[in-house]
């Protein structure tokens, strides 16, 4: 008979689990016994953050849960900012944790990794919180930590095992319970779709919901010559498409093109304010005849709607689309698409255009890259207007959760998801120092990830921010590492270029394919205005 942690790894493999990112400990060996004979790959972060994080940007490149193996204490409360990035951008992960023997648990008797409440820890940012009090209790559990990733909106969910459960005798492990996602029904399909073909304006909004289906949303879009806004997590969905707007809707001029919208369709998408309102106006684009779509019915009650519709978008596009009429009511779809990204690309202003044509010029120099972003001035440019050429291929975490020491960990993470598609990782030299010896996971695993340092010597967008509503500039220049000796202590190649699109692109197309390398751009350096 096998113990609790060799049937949780079998269980993981049954749901099509291959890799969890992990770093082992006294109170989660039992964990680990099974994965030794396992197929699935265990791959070594630096720190705990950094397992969750290579959870996440793993699960947005491969489609599938990201998982990570935390020690107890340190492990699970290290673990809680990926969860709470995964929670807000809606990207399933699932964190697998020991926790003390069941016998102390709330008691305060001074263990190892002791916490007062781990599981009500847990529980106050994962989907799903499970905790294992007999070994009867892992299939079930397994199940309901899994749900939420196929049946709702995805994001954290969290199982832990005590360490007086994991070595015991299983429970004959149980087929995995799998439900469909929700789908609109076919009575809600037909008036979305009246409503569709009998608007002369309309606009679709397409969130992260949306990426997977990036086909049907180009049909539709055309069927209806309908202008497409794209959130963050959905850039990439209609690349170079004269309905694209790869621009922000809390530009001016996007807000301008959804108002003058008479059907407003959201795809996928949260209507929340780090894409809606980056500006913190309090404020988003009015939306008339509201038809919105999404997974999540906690989210369709937070907006008010004309149509609010319950379910998945692929299925409910392939429904909409097999009952909408082929020939549009409208015939200057692209006019409105141009001149709203006409106005964004003025709107954004030189320095941020002079970044995002950083950007463009990285990605036309490895075409069909995954860039992964931290919080970083060419991140926050190219979120407001930036068009990258595949689905999903482009995700950062300055919105949402915007958690710092992102980027190099989920670059890592996506990079498995992916074996031998390029990745770009943008990162500053203050995020990345917070993340920084997750390079070397990337050597471990001999990764084609180019880590590309914006380096302006500190954190030039929050000076920027003090400055402008006169608070003095404090905290704001941690010196950097000298990154061409720390690439050295990684032994991995180092090139330092200036701010020129031109000779950034050229060192990214010498920079080797089949393994990690570091691009350090000397960014212009914040120097606040004297009084």
């Amino acid at each position: 008979m096998s113990t609790v942690g060799e049937q949780l790894v079998a269980a993981l493999k049954a749901r099509g689990v291959e890799v969890v990112f992990g770093i082992p400990g006294v109170h989660t060996v039992e964990l680990y016994r099974g994965l030794a004979g396992s197929s699935i790959r265990h791959v070594i972060p630096r720190h705990e953050q950094g397992a969750g994080f290579m959870a996440d940007g793993y699960a947005r490149a491969s489609g599938k849960p990201g998982v990570a193996f935390v020690i107890t204490g340190p492990g699970l409360t290290n673990a809680l900012t990926p969860m709470a990035q995964a929670r807000a951008d809606s990207v399933p992960i699932l964190v697998l944790s020991g926790v003390n023997a069941t016998g102390t648990l709330g008691k305060g008797l001074g263990h190892l990794h002791e916490l007062p409440d781990q599981h009500g820890l847990a529980a106050s940012v994962a989907l799903v919180s499970e905790h294992v009090a007999h070994p009867q209790d892992l299939n079930g559990a397994l199940d309901r930590a899994f749900a939420p990733f196929a049946t709702g909106r995805p994001g954290p969910t969290h199982i832990q095992v005590p360490l007086d459960i994991a070595g015991q005798e299983g429970v004959t492990p149980t087929a995995p319970v799998t439900a469909p996602p929700p789908e609109v029904s076919d009575d809600e399909i037909a008036d979305a779709a009246q409503r569709l073909a009998e608007a002369k304006r309309v606009v679709i909004l397409a969130g992260g919901g949306a990426s997977g289906a990036a086909a049907d949303l180009q049909t539709l879009a055309e069927r209806l010559d309908a202008p497409v806004v794209q959130t963050v997590n959905a850039r990439g969905v209609l690349y170079n498409h004269a309905l694209s707007v790869p621009a922000s809707p809390s530009l001016l001029s996007v807000r301008d093109l959804i108002e003058a919208a008479d059907v407003v369709l959201a795809l996928g998408t949260e209507l929340g304010p780090t894409d809606y309102d980056m500006d913190a106006t309090g404020t988003m684009a009015r939306m008339s005849d509201l038809i919105r779509v999404d997974i999540c019915p906690g989210q369709l009650a937070r907006h008010a709607a004309s149509l609010p519709l319950h379910g998945a978008v692929a299925p409910f596009l392939r429904s909409l689309l097999a009952v909408l009429p082929d020939a549009a009511t409208s015939a200057d779809g692209a006019t409105r698409a141009a001149a709203a990204r006409a106005a964004a690309w003025e709107e954004i202003g030189a320095e941020y255009r002079a970044q995002v044509e950083i950007v463009n010029a990285m990605r036309d120099a490895a075409p069909g890259a995954l860039m992964v972003g931290d919080s970083a001035q060419p991140i926050y440019a190219a979120n407001l207007y930036y068009d990258h050429d595949r689905a999903g291929g482009w995700f950062n975490a300055a919105t949402g959760y915007g958690a710092l020491g992102y980027a190099i960990p989920a670059a890592i993470g996506a990079a498995i998801a992916e074996p031998g598609t390029r990745v770009i990782c943008i990162v500053g030299d203050g995020g990345a120092q917070f993340s920084l010896p997750e390079v070397m996971a990337a050597v471990d695993e001999a990764l084609p990830i180019t880590f590309v340092v914006w380096n302006n010597h500190g954190y030039r967008e929050i000076a920027m921010s003090m400055q402008a509503v006169d608070v003095p500039v404090v905290g704001c220049d941690p010196t950097p590492p000298d990154f061409a000796l720390t690439a050295a202590s990684f032994g991995i190649p180092h090139q330092a270029v200036g701010p020129d699109p031109a000779e950034i692109a050229g060192a990214l197309r010498k920079a080797p394919a089949d393994g990690p390398s570091m691009i350090e751009i000397a960014a212009p350096v914040f120097v606040p205005a004297e009084d």
